[in-house]
């Protein structure tokens, strides 16, 4: 897993006991595979290409790379950035959906997806 810095990857439920309301809403995935959507910190747009349901980096990582020192505990998503060609690790707590409807330029895009419409991309006709 390449895990660049964060301010520079469908929902996932995470199973989880959880002892609030709070805790369980902090432990499902908001945004999805091939959703489109915008970092609040650091004003960038991005694709989301993989879901992570916790921080899956090292301590090294994180202390190296978070300048917001968000919760490992919450969904962590990789991120195709727009116009950059880089790919960020970020937690869900800084983001936000995109209301842009525009696509993501980025070299990878394809590798990910064959399809963008209404604002997402997708992959279409692949079978296992």
């Amino acid at each position: 897993m390449r895990l660049p810095p964060e301010g520079a990857a469908s929902a996932v439920a995470v199973p989880s006991v959880v002892g609030s309301e709070a805790e369980a809403s902090a432990s499902v995935a908001k945004y999805r595979y091939g959703q489109i959507v915008h970092h609040k910190t650091f004003d960038y747009r991005g694709v989301v290409v993989d879901v992570h349901p916790q921080f899956q980096g090292t301590e090294e990582w994180y202390d190296r790379a978070t300048r917001t020192e968000p919760p490992k505990d919450q969904p962590w998503y990789e991120v195709l950035v727009h116009d950059k060609g880089v790919e960020t690790y970020v937690a869900q707590e800084n983001l936000e959906p995109d209301d842009t409807q525009d696509p993501v330029e980025h070299p990878l895009v394809r590798v990910f997806f064959n399809e963008f419409s209404d604002g997402t991309y997708k992959v279409s006709g692949l079978t296992n």
